[in-house]
């Protein structure tokens, strides 16, 4: 049996992402592990505490979070994105 299965977590879904709840005693128990699986699983991990929660993921997956935040910021941006999605769908593209 696996030290999982004492169900000292949860997961819980933010989006179309399955976070993983834990506190913040547990995270601190097991920080290594939970810092292998963000890196390289690209698991994102929600720490509670007492004063306040906090989300754990990998470098990569914060860098993608700000670029898709910065990308759909941009006025105009969801809309021509929309329009290049039905024109790749319906064949209407130009290769280089």
């Amino acid at each position: 049996m696996n030290r999982y299965s004492t169900f000292w977590f949860r997961f819980i879904r933010v989006g179309k992402y399955i976070m993983v709840k834990i506190t913040a005693a547990n995270a601190h128990k097991d920080f290594f592990d939970i810092v292998r699986k963000a890196t390289e699983n690209h698991q994102i991990y929600r720490i509670h505490a007492p004063k306040g929660d906090v989300v754990l993921m990998s470098q990569d997956e914060y860098e993608s979070f700000t670029e898709t935040l910065e990308l759909l910021s941009t006025p105009g941006f969801k809309e021509k994105f929309e329009v290049a999605q039905k024109e790749v769908e319906s064949g209407e593209t130009v290769t280089f």
